[in-house]
């Protein structure tokens, strides 16, 4: 059924295996993939969605899965998610897209041929208008439908289909290596500033600010600590950010990591966020990865580690301060 998101924006619906059209998106026209990341390829295919929407007088959402395909079939964990369906949500709500159907993939969705992934979902529980997929989509038991299979089904069952042919640049320049293994590899090396070109948006994510040690507060630099999630392979090291929080943005320094100098535990996000006063616990926050400043280090002693989070202050500052201007 269909449920607002706060941290998705204001209206945008989603809905989780709708057994039925979900009230504001009867016959939408729907984007179908993983879109995980959301990076300019994925754009492109939202944009043409919103176009035959527009053109149709209808709503438009994506249509995605959960967990990621490859995780179900490995039975675990194994792809770097760069958007959790949080962090996709909210992604997807910026393009100004009017909601997100997400169906789970299990064995049973695995197994079902494209014919009735077609007339059981498409047409049965979404009553689409429209769908619009990437010249390399696949679907339904063994890959079996293809962009040329479901133009075939949108004619007999009365929808409307468009195929985004591969794009080899846009705006930002050239898409070809514009992929989501693309930006995992720039993320794994801490290459904020390459993913950011990949994605056309900064890489982010989306979490709960939970209670931690609280040892920044003895040194003079509280953090707000965040649990992401266990995929993400974002290089341990310290960052530029930005954090989003109640509509309102801050400028901060990141530390992603196992906090080596303290007790080399779970990987944390601890935010420093710049001139800030408030309680953020409990609150949702969004964090974007703005630059690289420097890899996680183990210090002598809290002195040393103190000195440091002075200098990568400073350094983020600059950073952040000069891509304003």
């Amino acid at each position: 059924m269909g449920a607002d998101l706060p941290s998705a924006g204001r209206g945008f619906i989603i809905a989780r295996d709708p057994a039925a059209p979900p009230p504001g998106l009867e016959r939408a026209v729907v984007a179908i993939g993983n879109f995980d990341g959301v990076h300019r390829g994925h754009q492109a295919v939202a944009a043409r969605a919103a176009a035959l929407a527009r053109n149709l007088g209808r709503p438009c959402a994506v249509l995605t899965f959960e967990p990621h395909p490859a995780d179900f079939f490995a039975g675990r964990p194994v792809v770097h998610r760069l958007t959790p369906e949080t962090a996709k949500a909210r992604a997807l709500a910026q393009l100004g897209l009017d909601g997100m159907v997400v169906l789970s993939f299990g064995a049973e969705l695995a197994k079902l041929p494209a014919e009735q992934f077609v007339t059981d979902i498409l047409v049965g529980r979404l009553g689409i208008a429209g769908a619009v997929v990437g010249y390399d989509f696949h679907f339904g038991r063994g890959r079996e439908g293809s962009p040329d299979f479901l133009l075939d089904a949108g004619r007999r069952h009365g929808f409307a289909v468009e195929i985004v042919e591969k794009i080899m640049a846009d705006e930002l320049g050239s898409l070809e290596a514009v992929h989501s293994s693309g930006v995992r590899a720039a993320l794994e090396r801490g290459d904020v500033a390459e993913a950011r070109r990949l994605l056309g948006h900064d890489f982010f994510v989306v979490s709960e600010v939970i209670h931690g040690q609280k040892l920044g507060r003895t040194i003079g630099f509280p953090t707000a600590n965040l649990r992401i999630s266990p995929s993400c392979g974002l290089r341990h090291g310290i960052y530029a950010v930005r954090l989003t929080v109640d509509g309102k943005t801050h400028d901060g320094v990141a530390s992603w990591g196992r906090r080596p100098t303290v007790d080399n535990g779970e990987p944390l996000l601890e935010v420093y966020v710049f001139d800030f006063s408030g309680d953020l616990y409990g609150k949702q926050v969004e964090t974007a990865f703005v630059e690289w400043i420097r890899p996680e280090l183990k210090f002598d002693g809290l002195d040393a580690l103190t000195q440091q989070i002075e200098q990568d202050c400073a350094d983020a500052r600059g950073i952040l301060g000069s891509e304003k201007t």
